[in-house]
């Protein structure tokens, strides 16, 4: 990338004189504070992926704050690129461990500073030219970079700045005073380290605030946490409410078993029943309800195979045995007090539902991590769509209930250009190659505190069984455990695991739940993502917090496999099924809460962008099976907003993307049974598709009083004034010219019929078309609810401007908010002045068989700077271009758009306004072979463009 001297000036005059001046100026001086909207590692990583070399001098690092650069140090490893880090041994605090690690690293150089007190933090990426630095108090801990409130000044300098010239001295100055660390350096370190428990923990609580100690081991009282507390505030109330039953969706390892003994507690029942599918299961929880309630240890049992305490107050049954016949029928149906059903998800099974059909109990309380179903089955009625307390895998982080997990999403073994897919041979799957491929990034990757303890899933029972044997052969102690193998083989093996005599267990699928091994600190992925709900049940194997860890480790293996898209969905949570959030959570850096981490390797990450792309997330079924799970859970049939309002359900753009309106897709599947009439159809078909989205709220509120009734057109243009609402008179004019469908093509007229709305004497009425369509019940409840819709969306866009910058339009959105008074996006290729506006539309990787006459080579030479081609056939004294160049000294904006590929689809990303770098015109011939002659400049960008919608951009578009 590029420094413009000139605007580096204009951002310090901005950064360090006046805050409000007008200049252009890129890499201003920044604060930087933690926070839900940005982090300084998000910042950091920024510099580290693009710069040439590095200088680090800092006191403590822990092995969360190393993972969290991993990746980026192996992308630069792979371009010969590399940093220099000094370090400490201050306190003792870097424990030997770390420097283990960091010398497992290739491109890193490490040395340790001999000053007495060195408490050093700065953070220094060179590139040609120029330096970013980060000076501040953010130790290199993954809760300093991410979470811990801490003041970090970022600047960048030219080579010959002063500031920088005197931090390289320094670092060099103390590089040569500094040891070198290498093994033998280490095996002293280790001999000579003491831990300083007390100052340590203080350092700590300084360094990571989420550092987590198991209660029973300090000999404190076990306490609610803070899910707990709300939950049982949430049953306690939805039993004054004279309600029976209630759901809890809790993240896997929030403390769902504890909780239910909580409630059990306040409740105070005669007799309880509690309700699993697995007898280890029962045991654990039997021994956790033991430990919490004030009972003699005679008062509690298990009812299953051979051992069945029939009178005891606190029964632990298997549903297996207790849902036989001869079984259930010694019990009465009152006589349990309270039921608790673990694991609720299964509930609908025929199992679970003659046990509860047999008993009355005074209250039923369900828990599970996973309440969506696979296989048509529901369990909202069973307790009556009564949710009492949902938390989900982001809350639970961001709560700091569950352990931080630093994910890595890695490429697969490849040879000769083929990848691990979904119809790879075993012998490749467990092949020398594959293996060493395996050991080389789980040994990379590491895993946190000092034993190894680790959860491998695979795709089938014999790979688990030869790479187990691969793996063993390689020095690791590793076991293969499938469905095949009994109880108790399963439960010595986690003994064993547990207690240091195995690295790996390495399993298919029986570990998905009901096994809890708090402390693994790695979990490896080995085949492809089945479903989201798996993905986060084989994740949760690792989150439970444990005194051994400070975090999971989490490193999947991605091949070719068609569901890469599920990936982001199941790390984020977002079930939207939208194709640009999926990419967007990609590239966004704080996609995850707490210190937890999500990388890819840059192959890894293509590959999900190509799942992303070429597979159809809304075919009928599917949309479908979502629109049946909303359905079942709020115990009622869907409007609009429950699907922008839930986050487990898909986006209901989705559904109107697909089809005209959501009462259509409502009669497809079968939901609704009646014929709309044309009128009533094109009605809510241009709402749908012209005004759901939200872009600009004005023609959603303006027609949601003129639902009411006739609307003053002054009154309402000073309302949108008084709400902060961007309005002029040329708005007021293209809300009324989209909704009289003015605005409009001939062929959109065809889908959407007669205006809306009418004006008389500044006064705004329904018009006959919109008023026949409101007398309907069924169509004014469905214009209602894409009011509703509209409304709600319109809150992630800014109001007070026409773009809003970083969120997507298509041409024809973007002529609307213009103010353009036609369509004229179906002749919009590139770019058009016109109206005072000139938006460019750029894809920024054109397709091989694009016409010649407009595949230019765009490009973005830096964050703040766009290389930009007119089309071909054009020189300096062409007339348009000439407009553009006089236009846009006289003020006329240039709006910028882009889009990585034509497999986005319609909708470009707005990056703002361009400002053009007069200095940069000049004539050039299009490198195609025909010579024809073209513009091309520098377009300056207002706001430099986010670093990871850029490194999105710049990417391979294909895998």
């Amino acid at each position: 990338m590029e420094v413009n001297r000139n605007n580096l000036l204009n951002a310090y005059e901005r950064g360090f004189l006046d805050q409000d001046t007008h200049k252009i100026g890129h890499h201003p001086p920044r604060m930087i504070i933690n926070s839900k909207e940005e982090n300084v590692l998000s910042s950091m990583l920024d510099e580290m992926e693009g710069c040439l070399s590095f200088s680090i001098s800092v006191a403590f690092i822990t092995e969360g704050g190393l993972a969290t650069l991993k990746t980026a140090l192996y992308e630069l490893a792979k371009r010969n690129r590399g940093g220099r880090i000094i370090t400490s041994t201050y306190l003792n605090f870097n424990r030997p461990k770390v420097f283990k690690a960091l010398l497992n690293i290739p491109n890193l150089e490490i040395r340790v500073a001999d000053k007495e007190g060195f408490h050093a933090k700065g953070y220094v990426f060179q590139n040609d030219h120029y330096s970013s630095m980060f000076i501040g108090s953010s130790n290199l801990t993954d809760a300093a970079l991410k979470k811990n409130y801490e003041y970090n000044l970022k600047l960048t300098s030219l080579e010959n700045g002063a500031i920088i010239q005197h931090f390289n001295s320094q670092f060099e100055k103390l590089w040569e005073e500094s040891t070198a660390v290498d093994a033998e350096w280490i095996r002293k370190y280790e001999q000579t380290h003491v831990e300083q428990p007390e100052q340590r923990k203080v350092l700590e609580v300084i360094e990571d605030r989420s550092r987590y100690q198991h209660k029973a081991l300090t000999g404190q009282a076990i306490q609610p946490n803070l899910m707990q507390k709300e939950a049982l505030m949430a049953l306690a109330d939805l039993r004054k409410a004279r309600k029976d039953k209630g759901l809890v969706v809790s993240a896997t390892g929030t403390g769902k078993t504890y909780l239910a003994a909580f409630d059990v507690q306040q409740y105070r029942p005669g007799r309880m029943l509690f309700l699993a599918h697995r007898e280890q299961i029962l045991e654990k929880s039997m021994n956790d309800f033991s430990s919490l309630l004030d009972e003699s240890p005679s008062e509690f049992g298990i009812y299953s195979g051979s051992t069945k305490r029939e009178d005891a107050k606190y029964l632990f049954a298997t549903v297996q045995t207790l849902s036989k016949t001869a079984n259930l029928e010694q019990f009465n149906p009152d006589d349990f007090d309270y039921i608790i059903v673990d694991e609720a998800h299964r509930s609908s099974a025929t199992t679970y539902t003659k046990i509860l059909s047999h008993f009355t109990p005074g209250f039923l309380l369900g828990m599970t991590a996973t309440p969506e179903r696979t296989d048509d089955m529901e369990i909202f009625s069973l307790f009556d769509y009564n949710i009492a307390y949902e938390i989900r895998l982001q809350q639970a982080l961001e709560e700091e209930i569950l352990a931080p997990f630093h994910y890595f999403g890695v490429t697969d073994y490849e040879k000769d250009g083929i990848v691990i897919d979904d119809t790879t041979a075993l012998g490749q799957l467990t092949s020398n190659e594959r293996v060493a491929h395996l050991m080389e990034k789980i040994e990379y990757y590491g895993h946190s505190g000092e034993a190894l303890k680790g959860l491998m899933f695979v795709s089938n029972r014999r790979e688990a069984a030869e790479l187990s044997q691969a793996l063993n052969m390689r020095g690791y102690r590793t076991r293969a455990l499938t469905g095949d193998d009994s109880q108790q083989v399963r439960q010595q093996t986690v003994r064993e695991l547990e207690n240091g005599r195995l690295d790996y267990i390495i399993t298919v699928d029986i570990f998905n739940e009901g096994v809890d091994i708090p402390s693994i600190n790695q979990v490896v992925m080995l085949r492809q993502t089945q479903s989201s709900i798996i993905f986060i049940q084989q994740l949760g194997r690792g989150l439970r917090k444990h005194d051994e860890k400070e975090y999971l480790t989490v490193i999947d293996f991605i091949g070719n496999y068609r569901n890469n898209y599920m990936i982001p969905i199941a790390l984020t949570g977002d079930r939207s099924y939208n194709k640009d959030r999926l990419r967007k959570s990609l590239i966004d850096r704080n996609a995850i809460s707490g210190v937890s981490t999500i990388n890819f390797e840059s192959i890894a990450k293509e590959k999900i962008y190509s799942s992303i792309s070429t597979t159809t997330l809304n075919n009928q079924s599917f949309l479908k099976e979502m629109h049946l799970y909303l359905k079942n859970k709020i115990g009622r049939l869907p409007a609009l907003i429950d699907f922008h309002d839930d986050t487990d359900v898909i986006d209901p753009l989705v559904i109107l993307h697909k089809y005209s309106h959501y009462l259509e897709f409502l009669v497809k599947i079968k939901e609704r049974d009646l014929a709309i009439s044309e009128n009533d159809h094109q009605v809510l078909t241009f709402l749908s598709k012209e005004v759901a989205d939200g872009k600009r709220i004005h023609e959603t509120l303006l027609l949601q009083q003129v639902i009411e009734s006739p609307v003053n057109m002054k009154e309402f243009q000073l309302d949108m004034h008084r709400r902060g609402y961007h309005m002029t008179d040329d708005t007021m004019h293209s809300v009324l010219s989209t909704l009289t469908h003015a605005f409009h093509t001939q062929q959109d007229l065809k889908k959407y019929g007669g205006p809306l709305i009418e004006v008389a004497d500044d006064f705004i009425h329904p018009s006959s078309t919109f008023s026949s369509a409101l007398e309907n019940p069924v169509i004014r409840e469905h214009i209602i609810q894409v009011v509703e819709l509209s409304l709600a969306l319109s809150k992630t866009y800014d109001q007070s401007k026409p773009l809003t910058i970083n969120r997507k339009y298509s041409r024809k959105d973007v002529c609307r908010l213009l103010n353009w008074d036609r369509d004229e996006s179906s002749t919009l290729y590139g770019y058009k002045y016109k109206h005072g506006t000139c938006p460019i539309f750029i894809t920024y990787h054109k397709d091989e068989e694009i016409e010649d006459t407009i595949r230019y080579e765009d490009q973005f030479l830096d964050l703040n700077t766009l290389k930009w081609f007119t089309r071909s056939n054009r020189t300096l004294e062409s007339k348009e271009i000439k407009a553009i160049l006089q236009a846009h000294k006289q003020g006329v904006p240039i709006h910028i758009f882009v889009k990585k590929d034509d497999d986005e689809g319609s909708t470009f990303y707005y990056l703002g306004e361009g400002h053009i770098d007069y200095r940069t015109l000049e004539e050039a011939r299009m490198n195609d072979g025909t010579g024809k002659p073209v513009v091309t400049m520098n377009m300056m960008m207002e706001r430099a463009i986010d670093y990871d919608l850029y490194k999105y951009l710049e990417s391979g578009t294909h895998v």
